[in-house]
């Protein structure tokens, strides 16, 4: 599995736009935040996502799972337009997502991304990695920006790591960097690429810990993971992806203790059982 590229030794508007997160506001009784309608995606005969249609309500968790390969990732990073789509179409809080311009930017910078690699500049610290996005899209004040970002790191539990560099912090200190980064920018949905699956086990709960933080405290967020216990602890819909499609989708629940499907009852026997 890809991710969304190295660490550059410049950084541009172009780059802190696929940066974003933070606390949102909205009526829970609202239309959807998110709304992916017939979408598909080829890698050239290779069809990745086939006629996808999946809503996510505003405070929503969405967690989604299934085999390697099936398309999840993809789905993920089509959201925000890192991976262009060949039909269908993706709606954020009511506008489409443009191809390209100005106005994806600005969309893109409220749809914020965390991926399995940090992706966090190795030439800034840790503080300037979290204002970087603010300053340069928001155009918030330098310091109104730092005093932000010094209550992020503290909220993730890295305040005093605000002065080091990347290459200084454990791998788990580093998501963590990201993911306030990301709430940095004050996005109206996180999306989370197999946030955790680069670290060390020891690692993984302090990300989840985070994330399930953020989850109780009303950020709607679609997870890629394969974190089960996330899913049961702090989702309120699982999708179940294969094949490129949405195989089934219901309440962790429901899915975990009753799945409809015999491709969801294979994947679970083989996964629960270790």
């Amino acid at each position: 599995m890809t991710d969304s590229g190295g660490r550059p030794e410049n950084v541009t508007d172009k780059e802190v736009t696929e940066v974003a997160g933070g606390p949102q506001e909205g009526d829970p009784g609202a239309a959807p935040l998110v709304v992916v309608e017939n979408v598909n995606k080829y890698f050239g005969d290779l069809h990745v996502l086939k006629d996808i249609n999946l809503t996510v309500n505003r405070g929503e968790v969405v967690v989604i799972i299934g085999p390697s390969g099936g398309g999840k990732s993809t789905l993920c990073r089509s959201i925000n337009r890192l991976e262009p789509i060949d039909s269908g179409r993706i709606l954020v809080d009511g506008k489409e997502l443009p191809k390209e311009g100005k106005e994806l930017a600005r969309l893109r910078a409220d749809v914020g991304m965390v991926f399995q690699s940090f992706n966090l500049f190795a030439h800034k610290t840790i503080l300037e990695n979290v204002t970087l996005g603010p300053v340069k899209v928001r155009k918030v004040p330098k310091e109104e920006a730092e005093k932000h970002a010094m209550e992020l790191l503290d909220r993730v539990g890295i305040a005093s790591q605000a002065q080091k560099y990347p290459a200084q912090l454990s791998g788990g200190q580093q998501q963590r960097a990201a993911i306030a980064r990301s709430l940095a920018m004050r996005p109206k949905v996180m999306l989370f690429d197999e946030p955790t699956s680069a670290l060390d086990p020891e690692m993984v709960n302090e990300v989840l810990d985070v994330m399930t933080e953020l989850a109780r405290e009303g950020m709607t967020m679609i997870v890629v993971t394969h974190e089960m216990g996330f899913a049961r602890r702090a989702a309120q819909k699982v999708v179940f992806m294969a094949d490129g499609q949405i195989v089934e989708e219901n309440t962790p629940d429901e899915f975990f203790t009753n799945a409809r499907t015999d491709r969801a009852k294979d994947f679970l026997s083989k996964i629960l059982t270790h």
